[in-house]
């Protein structure tokens, strides 16, 4: 059985927090040399920044204030990340497939959760994802959607960075597409009327 999860405190990635950034994410960039790029780059842009150059890009995003993610302290000790922004941000979704576009709101976006080792299957996505729901109220969003995995049998830590669907679920996240057999569209309204779905 894991152990009970401490008390967590979750803090936006701001320049004075870069170096917890680092600490966390570590040598690989939180997974293969990511450093939370993905969902903002293009497959050869991608492929071509792993490492070093997706490093610099997510620093230069935390530089200019756009605060692309949030941490999740124990403490000082940075143990998890959620990445939340608007949709808009995320240029990998506007050519997804299997992930649509819903509605013509300006949707904020939670695609990608790190959590460090010793800390995973405790607890922390669900209480980065209520971290990042709140920022993006915050913020005005009307709603905020994820694109979690559903599967019906184990994965890896590495193949959840979307989250799970039970997360979302438990968070009060509603379907509202899938176009893929595990990935479906998960939203939460949080003001305002909602526009029908394409």
């Amino acid at each position: 059985m894991a152990p009970p999860l401490p008390r967590l405190a979750f803090r936006p990635a701001t320049p004075d927090r870069w170096a917890d950034v680092e600490a966390l994410f570590g040598k690989n960039g939180a997974c293969g040399g990511c450093w939370c790029q993905f969902w903002k780059q293009s497959n050869p842009e991608y492929r071509a920044g792993k490492g070093e150059a997706n490093r610099a890009a997510l620093r230069r995003s935390v530089t200019r204030g756009e605060v692309p993610g949030l941490l999740a302290y124990a403490g000082d000790q940075p143990v998890g990340w959620v990445a939340v922004e608007p949709r808009a941000r995320y240029r990998r979704l506007a050519v997804s497939r299997n992930l649509p576009v819903v509605d013509e709101r300006p949707t904020w976006s939670v695609p990608c959760f790190f959590v460090a080792r010793g800390w995973r299957g405790r607890g922390v996505a669900g209480r980065l994802l209520a971290a990042a729901v709140a920022h993006a109220r915050r913020k005005g969003a009307p709603a905020v959607e994820g694109y979690p995995v559903d599967s019906d049998r184990p994965l890896a830590g590495a193949w959840l960075y979307p989250g799970a669907f039970s997360t979302f679920v438990r968070a009060g996240f509603t379907e509202v597409a899938r176009r893929a057999r595990t990935r479906p569209v998960m939203k939460k309204e949080l003001r305002g009327r909602r526009v029908r779905a394409r």
